[in-house]
């Protein structure tokens, strides 16, 4: 796992070297050429290097372990860049579809060659980046955000690598300003799930649980009457920390810790990584599952 940690690491620096390369390429292709759809994607392409810089940056905060002031951890530092990079990314795609009807409304020459050219260097440099990601993609949130935006703004490179032959063959500058519009709206959907999801875990949303089904599993152990006042929520993108009271007959401490343990030990199959259970007998009036009281 640590050699695996290490890897994904090396591999994160090499992207960020090369979308930083690929940005500045594209600026000043996209300037010369004229053409909208070059400049659009070299700021996919910068906002893929801050991806993955604050996404490595992330990883680093991540690691360090847990103290009194930050008693979870920083975990949650990689859900806060998530959060941010899809955000930008959101912002990005927004002023590039503006950008693009502007430019349908008043078309400009562009030079397809140099288009095509710059387009053709970004494509390649986007696909190694994406190949040396891939495997890591499905680890957490925040590498799936950077992953995305180097896949996304891949595909957004063959758009234009294509737009620029059009462009050389037929003399359509009207491609230009269409393939900006359209490799912003997929980067805008690609992004805003990202960003629903974040925030999800930022707003402390409970995660996708069966809360009946929970409430049914617990009150199916011998000695438990009750379980209520429920709170479920994710520290990190896999940490999932639940929370209840369950009213019992009053016992022995020895086998209230045995029930605490069964519950725990049940809650695992649905995801749940953390439990605490405040044991009661007869204190709450109100026994719903979801509870205003702040107790």
């Amino acid at each position: 796992m640590e050699e695996s940690g290490e890897r994904l690491k090396r591999r994160m620096i090499i992207s960020f070297a090369l979308n930083m390369g690929i940005a500045l390429v594209e600026i000043i292709g996209g300037i010369v050429s004229r053409s909208l759809a070059l400049f659009s994607d070299s700021l996919h392409n910068f906002s893929d290097s801050m991806s993955i810089l604050t996404s490595y940056i992330a990883i680093k905060i991540g690691e360090r372990e847990k103290n009194e002031k930050y008693t979870f951890g920083y975990k949650r530092a990689e859900i806060l860049v998530a959060f941010v990079n899809s955000a930008i990314l959101v912002g990005v795609a927004l002023f590039l579809i503006v950008e693009a009807y502007k430019r349908f409304k008043t078309p400009e020459p562009i030079n397809g060659p140099l288009m095509f050219s710059v387009a053709l260097i970004g494509f390649l440099a986007n696909l190694i980046s994406v190949l040396l990601l891939h495997e890591h993609s499905h680890e957490n949130i925040n590498v799936r955000s950077a992953y995305l935006h180097l896949l996304s703004d891949t595909l957004s490179s063959v758009a234009v690598v294509l737009g620029g032959i059009a462009i050389i063959k037929w003399n359509a500058i009207w491609v230009d300003p269409l393939l900006s519009a359209l490799i912003s709206i997929y980067i805008l959907r690609e992004a805003y799930e990202i960003l629903k999801e974040s925030v999800e875990v930022l707003m402390e949303a409970s995660p996708n649980l069966d809360f009946n089904e929970i409430k049914r599993e617990i009150e199916s152990i011998p000695g438990v009457k009750n379980a209520h006042h429920f709170h479920a929520w994710r520290v990190g993108e896999k940490e999932v920390h639940f929370e209840c009271h369950v009213e019992v007959n009053d016992m022995l401490i020895s086998e209230a810790q045995q029930i605490i343990d069964v519950i725990a030990e049940r809650l695992r199959r649905f995801g749940i990584t953390h439990v605490t259970v405040q044991l009661e007998a007869g204190r709450c009036k109100e026994k719903g599952m979801i509870c205003d009281e702040g107790v």
